[in-house]
């Protein structure tokens, strides 16, 4: 059972991301505020739903928040900041579109960077604590992988439709055929390193 609040005390965020460890495209960010008393039985971590799951759930979410918003941070900018601080300008930015004044955040994973003076707190494996965190990883997942289909559309070579930029064997095959798109994550190891000599020494 997911709890509804770290506190009863004010109003909470739950805020996540996606496509962290993707080769392509942007990092998404959500932030969801959830009445006290809203549940579902499919809510839960976006890993543990069907797609089918998400896309319901995604609407479910937009209809019963008090506050919902998502945000990204793009592939350029990833390679200038860093994953981890492009992750949470992303988290920000959804913050930053909330219509609802939050008095806590409730953030998945270890890291975060204070968001003007509001209260935050970290928890490892958060989506699969509190119902706001969970909400927020389904909309930030099914929001990307929406934008991910439709830079398919553009480049299809990578089969970003299937594999979302993430590091799979067909995307790096991709890569090592076609080479980068301007989308390619440039600060990330695209190509597997060569691991054998491409010729014998004792020749």
């Amino acid at each position: 059972m997911l709890k509804s609040c770290y506190s009863p005390q004010g109003i909470e965020a739950g805020c996540d991301e996606a496509g962290r460890g993707c080769l392509a495209g942007p990092v998404y960010a959500a932030a969801v505020i959830l009445p006290s008393d809203y549940d579902h039985v499919w809510l839960n971590d976006s890993k543990k739903l069907t797609q089918r799951k998400r896309e319901f759930m995604r609407y479910e979410i937009e209809k019963n928040a008090l506050s919902w918003a998502v945000a990204f941070a793009g592939n350029d900018e990833i390679d200038e900041l860093n994953i981890l601080r492009a992750s949470v300008l992303a988290m920000h930015r959804a913050l930053d579109k909330l219509t609802v004044k939050t008095d806590r955040i409730l953030v998945d994973g270890n890291r975060f960077f204070s968001y003007k003076t509001i209260a935050h707190i970290c928890l490892i494996k958060g989506d699969t604590i509190y119902k706001s965190i969970a909400a927020a990883s389904i909309l930030a997942k099914v929001y990307r992988d929406e934008h991910m289909q439709q830079l398919h559309l553009l480049n299809s070579n990578y089969s970003w439709h299937r594999n979302k930029g993430y590091p799979t064997e067909e995307h790096r095959r991709a890569i090592e055929r076609y080479g980068i798109t301007q989308y390619h994550r440039k600060s990330f190891l695209l190509r597997k390193r060569q691991l054998s000599l491409p010729f014998n020494l004792n020749k």
